[in-house]
């Protein structure tokens, strides 16, 4: 009930794709390698990587409270850079504040700055201490993105290009402005079933909504022109296929940092859950994962209203994978592109037994 999905494979036997479905429902375009699609909050490893190029170029620290470059934030003096990154600054999630969602449905083309949905977080109690705990978290990387152009002088999006995408010849990957709602030709829509909320919080769908999805009685509403500023540095980012797979590739394969900061970049990775220390990993704006025994990537996902998707890379094997698919969430709640995995990885890796799927991001 997908309405178009696509995977990218590279490996060292050759490059494979697989589409299904259409760009626009209506219509029977099937999306390609260059269908550019809406990444989410797969841009966070392009904000981490530009806060990790500021480390490495000595204007800031990992260890540096985050008050040193924004103000403002509870319990700044006590939150480092390197908290942020991993999602373990204990701040409060604005994707999760009800009055986001809200304004969104009343307004889909209204536009939002870091600093409003910073506010929404900032007057919600942070749920845990920082470094305490992780949880992953939009407010992390909305703050990074300030940092970015705090220490930089220069817009974000400038900076991803000048740094990240000119340099790695990423030609079909953009930030847009907070204004600008529009895609680059060509495209695909994206479509969810309910609300915002729905796409931001993740909660099952009733059982009416469900029948009525699974009847054709209704149709998803087209998101692709919701104004996503309120993503931003969290997950604004336009892509393609091809441009993600060979992002994800040289992020992890030692292309973006010197080999000092490679290095920070590999180690900074923690567990998720302390009680599941082989489980899933976060890091400085990445995650890592063993699925089967010869089977482990470095990976990201992202999900907004309208798109879901998975980029991750194996060095072992030199494989590289991306998915995404134009709509958030199936009619049973599960987010597509990652449902998607299993059945992939099992393709690539064949015949070895695959634990569940990464939780969404």
């Amino acid at each position: 009930m997908v309405p178009g999905a696509a995977v990218l494979l590279r490996t060292p036997q050759g490059t494979f794709t697989a589409a299904v479905g259409t760009t626009e429902l209506g219509t029977s375009t099937p999306p390609a390698a260059d269908t550019h699609f809406r990444i989410a909050s797969n841009t966070k490893t392009m904000t981490s990587a530009l806060i990790v190029l500021l480390a490495q170029d000595g204007k800031l620290r990992f260890g540096d409270p985050v008050s040193r470059y924004v103000s403002g934030v509870p319990g700044g003096d006590t939150i480092t850079i390197a908290q942020l990154l991993k999602m373990r600054s204990g701040l409060y999630d604005y994707t999760e504040a009800p009055e986001l969602a809200a304004a969104l449905d009343a307004d889909p083309g209204k536009v939002f700055t870091p600093q409003d949905v910073l506010a929404m977080a900032f007057r919600r109690p942070p749920p845990f201490p920082p470094g305490t705990a992780y949880q992953y978290n939009n407010t992390n990387y909305a703050l990074l993105g300030l940092v970015a152009e705090k220490v930089d002088g220069r817009p974000l999006a400038q900076q991803m290009q000048e740094r990240l995408w000119g340099p790695l010849g990423l030609r079909q990957t953009s930030l847009p402005t907070a204004t600008d709602t529009s895609m680059p030709q060509r495209y695909s829509h994206g479509y969810c079933y309910g609300g915002s909320a729905d796409a931001f919080v993740d909660l099952p769908y009733p059982p009416d909504l469900q029948a009525a999805a699974r009847a054709g009685t209704l149709q998803p509403t087209d998101y692709t022109h919701q104004n996503p500023s309120y993503a931003t540095a969290a997950g604004g980012a336009i892509s393609t296929s091809d441009d993600m797979a060979t992002w994800i590739r040289a992020l992890t394969s030692g292309k973006v940092f010197n080999a000092e900061f490679q290095r920070q970049w590999l180690d900074s990775l923690q567990p998720e859950d302390p009680n599941a220390p082989d489980g899933q990993k976060y890091g400085y704006g990445i995650s890592y994962q063993r699925f089967a025994p010869n089977a482990a990537m470095w990976y990201h996902g992202g999900e907004l209203l309208g798109f879901n998707s998975f980029i991750g890379y194996d060095p072992a094997g030199d494989v590289t994978l991306t998915i995404w698919a134009g709509l958030t969430l199936a009619p049973d709640g599960r987010a597509t592109a990652v449902a998607l995995l299993p059945t992939v990885l099992s393709e690539i890796y064949a015949g070895l037994w695959l634990p569940p799927a990464p939780t969404p991001t």
